[in-house]
């Protein structure tokens, strides 16, 4: 059987892409918020929107930033495997998908810590990402924006 995929509409910087699901999962954990609801992922800066009920302060961005590093730096491995959508909804969340997404799914983990359906590029271990910084954040009505960059080790 071939496997039918849903081609992917812009090509990710790796490191980025993948910086931005452990900084997802580290969210879901702190604050049991969902995964980002707008993302703009790019090689020099990209940013998420995550709705919480207040906007974290100082210290608690900075315990966010800490905890990605501290996930980058276990060099988890990023692997992927191939699923069917009924068997995939059993341990992610599918609600954002397309539409026309295809009966095929690529779930992609990130070691013990993450796992999401994904079509976008990833390193292969997250020690290749680099140091996760948090450059600027703002909050607007529920809204909270973070906008992030990697520098190399």
């Amino acid at each position: 059987m071939e496997l039918q995929l849903n081609d992917h509409n812009k090509k990710e910087y790796p490191p980025m892409h993948t910086a931005e699901h452990i900084l997802n999962q580290t969210m879901i954990r702190m604050f049991g918020c969902a995964r980002s609801k707008n993302t703009h992922i790019e090689r020099k800066k990209s940013k998420c929107d995550y709705f919480l009920s207040r906007q974290p302060d100082n210290e608690t961005v900075q315990a966010i930033e800490e905890a990605v590093n501290a996930v980058i730096m276990r060099d988890l491995a990023v692997t992927e495997e191939f699923m069917p959508m009924d068997e995939a909804a059993k341990i992610v969340d599918l609600s954002k998908l397309p539409d026309d997404v295809s009966e095929t799914l690529r779930i992609v983990r990130i070691g013990d810590y993450d796992v999401c359906a994904c079509i976008g590029e990833h390193v292969k271990h997250t020690s290749e990402i680099g140091r996760f910084e948090i450059i600027s954040h703002d909050y607007e009505n529920g809204r909270w924006r973070v906008r992030f960059k990697l520098k190399e080790r």
